[in-house]
């Protein structure tokens, strides 16, 4: 991957993850846009040979920037709950998957099937000897928790990431796109090798 191409998101596999990524690209439009104006402010003032310091009060000046900061904040803040209630949203879900975080490996439960997840030995540390087999088109209820101590169960480009926690159940949806193999690992530092605990969903047609 060249260096532009770890300025953004991972390409999305799922809706999740391309509402993400619109999101991600209307939060950057706004920060862009207020990172040039105070730029070019202060190049100006800096510039200018004008001196303001006899100026007490500017009662219209005031309303005026307490009233933008608001509305741009209200515009960043109404994608972002959208988001955050399509992350909840729970559908019809044909496949359940339940995974359970030790120290340092997965376990999984899916479709009356268990298994242990290991990363491979001479992989490139991302790679495991028992993958997650699910389809795509459909929708699978992920659910997570953890034997131990905390974890975290991350799939960037399915835009999945759940905490799991010892003695509690998170769960998300998950809907992928297209087929493929998909790579995730533990994001909680749940110890010295949490990096080395992958996670990888296969999905295979319906």
């Amino acid at each position: 991957m060249s260096f532009w191409g770890q300025l953004n998101l991972m390409n999305p596999s799922s809706p999740i993850q391309e509402e993400m990524l619109l999101f991600h690209d209307h939060a950057m439009v706004l920060l862009l846009g207020i990172f040039s104006f105070v730029a070019i402010l202060g190049v100006t003032l800096l510039m200018s040979k004008f001196s303001s310091r006899s100026i007490l009060e500017a009662q219209t000046l005031e309303t005026v920037w307490t009233i933008i900061p608001a509305l741009l904040l209200i515009w960043l803040a109404l994608p972002s709950l959208r988001l955050l209630y399509l992350l909840d949203e729970q559908n019809n879900s044909m496949i359940t998957l339940k995974s359970t975080g030790h120290q340092w490996y997965w376990s999984y439960e899916i479709n009356d099937e268990s298994f242990d997840s290991y990363m491979l030995k001479d992989s490139n540390l991302l790679e495991v000897d028992n993958r997650v087999s699910t389809l795509y088109g459909i929708n699978t209820l992920n659910i997570t928790t953890s034997a131990d101590v905390l974890h975290a169960f991350t799939i960037p480009s399915v835009g999945l990431k759940m905490d799991s926690v010892p003695g509690r159940l998170n769960s998300m949806n998950m809907f992928l796109n297209m087929p493929g193999v998909y790579y995730g690992q533990c994001s909680e530092i749940c110890g010295a090798n949490h990096s080395f605990m992958p996670i990888v969903v296969e999905a295979k047609k319906f």
